[in-house]
C-alpha cells in the first residue's frame, strides 16, 4: 500500500516540482518550508489537476479523475466530494509520476 508522502512525492515528480524532503509533516523544497499538500490544500490540487491536464469528474458518489483520456484514479466520497476530489488527483498525478521513474 502506497502512503501519502509517497504519494506527494510522485505527484511532485510527476508536475515538475522539486521532490520535497520531509521533516515531520512538513515538507522541504530547495530547503525552504513548503506547504505544497494537495492531499489537504484545494488550491494546490486544482493546480496540479490543471498542470497535468486532468478532467475531473464529480458524480453523487464518487470522482475520476481522467489524463489523456483514461480513466487514472476514482475515488469514492463517502460524504466528502472535496477530500475525494483531491485524492483522486493526487493518486491520477502519482500514477504519472510512477511512469516517470
Amino acid at each position: 500500500m502506497i502512503t501519502d508522502r509517497e504519494l506527494l512525492e510522485l505527484a511532485a515528480r510527476a508536475a515538475g516540482e522539486l521532490t520535497p524532503s520531509w521533516y515531520g509533516n512538513q515538507s522541504y523544497m530547495e530547503g525552504v518550508l513548503s506547504r505544497w499538500n494537495p492531499l489537504t490544500d484545494d488550491g494546490d490540487a486544482l493546480r496540479l489537476a490543471v498542470k497535468l491536464g486532468m478532467l475531473v469528474d464529480v458524480t453523487a458518489f464518487s470522482v475520476t479523475a481522467i489524463v489523456n483520456g483514461t480513466i487514472s484514479a476514482q475515488e469514492k466520497h463517502n460524504g466528502d466530494p472535496y477530500a475525494a476530489t483531491r485524492r483522486a488527483i493526487v493518486r491520477a498525478a502519482a500514477a504519472i509520476g510512477e511512469g516517470m521513474r
